[in-house]
């Protein structure tokens, strides 16, 4: 992998980590409504709390791994962990693709299913780029 496609990967995942969120919040917040996200499942206020707390720490954990192996911070995790910690959110964002692929709610499919493909493409250029992305 070149440092460009790796500059790239780290720039989307920055950008859709910090967007989605904000996504979340603003459905944490009631501004969006939950039923708009995971496939209509969520017959609760607190269903939804619950849902959407888990949902920000992991997108807070997984941008926050993106931050240190990019080198945002003087704290670096090292390699093998960053690396293996990526190869899980290829992983999850793989089987996320799959599951909004299957989703009862059409705009989930459209607008959800690139975006974690899109996420699961960063993470693996990201994880495969053997040249430090600054």
């Amino acid at each position: 992998m070149n440092v460009t496609a790796g500059r790239i990967a780290k720039i989307g995942l920055i950008s859709i980590f910090s967007l989605t969120l904000i996504f979340h919040l603003l459905i944490l917040t009631g501004i969006i409504p939950y039923s708009m996200v995971w496939g209509r499942r969520i017959n609760s206020q607190s269903q939804m709390i619950v849902f959407e707390t888990v949902s920000i720490v992991v997108n807070a954990f997984f941008l926050l791994v993106v931050l240190l192996k990019s080198g945002f911070f003087k704290v670096r995790l090292p390699e093998k962990i960053a690396n293996g910690i990526l190869w899980v959110m290829v992983i999850v964002f793989l089987l996320n693709t799959v599951g909004n692929l299957l989703s009862a709610n059409s705009l989930e499919k459209i607008i959800f299913t690139p975006i974690t493909l899109l996420l699961a493409v960063f993470s693996l250029i990201l994880v495969l780029n053997k040249k430090p992305v600054k």
